[in-house]
């Protein structure tokens, strides 16, 4: 574990960034490495709360179901971001891999511990708690009050820059592969499966973005994206 620490892409954005080296050699003792392939679950609502991990590698969604079975997309996670719920008995969501993904994966009760004994872990933990509270609420905003364009853009704006951030392998420059079918990003942005496809032919006939296959997208022109996002 300490060579994947010191060779980790993601070392310097994710928790670990706050640790020092000793430290981290201390985390990485109870730490490993964990594989997973796209479609695999690592988390079921419900069950107990046995792991916390950090995002290698890959993209990963948080789901709900409704009390018919329904599922409902309520998060993605993207390289150096948290995964897993510190003193919490069980899971709300399931979270399941939209790519090849890795992780780093330390028991709950272990990482728990680290919390308590390195504050610097612990502060960086509540400022990204915090950070992702903020956009749950810009999210609220998207869902509730954006036109379907703005929707769209928006969706393809955060997407590019996480992925790009993130360093994950199927971000190129300013081209990116989707990780969630069209069907998916309907879901999330609580639009139909036309609509999505609809407005992402739109912005390309505008020269803003360009689709050279059904799940990558390649942004031609970022401010006139980010304008779309803000007002269509």
């Amino acid at each position: 574990m300490r060579r994947a620490c010191s060779e980790c892409g993601v070392r310097d954005q994710a928790l670990c960034a706050s640790l020092t080296d000793d430290q981290l050699a201390v985390l990485s003792r109870a730490g490993r490495r964990r594989y997973v392939a796209k479609g695999e679950s690592v988390i079921w609502a419900g069950d107990e709360n046995m792991i916390c991990a950090n995002v290698v590698a890959g993209v990963f969604k948080l789901s709900t179901s409704t009390a018919d079975g329904r599922e409902q997309i309520v998060g993605l996670l993207y390289p150096a971001d948290f995964l897993g719920r510190p003193y919490a008995p069980s899971s709300n969501y399931t979270v399941d891999a939209l790519t090849d993904a890795e992780l780093c994966v330390f028991p709950r009760k272990h990482f728990e511990q680290a919390l308590h004994d390195y504050e610097e872990l612990e502060r960086l933990l509540l400022q990204r708690t915090l950070d992702e509270l903020d956009n749950t609420r810009e999210w609220m905003l998207l869902l509730g009050r954006k036109t379907a364009e703005e929707k769209v853009a928006s969706f393809i704006v955060q997407m590019s820059r996480r992925l790009a951030k993130g360093r994950c392998g199927a971000s190129t420059g300013e081209e990116f592969l989707l990780p969630l079918s069209r069907t998916q990003v309907a879901d999330v942005l609580g639009l139909t499966i036309e609509t999505v496809s609809r407005q992402m032919t739109r912005l390309k006939s505008a020269g803003v973005i360009d689709l050279p296959t059904t799940r990558s997208i390649r942004v031609l022109d970022r401010p006139a994206l980010s304008a779309r996002a803000e007002h269509a």
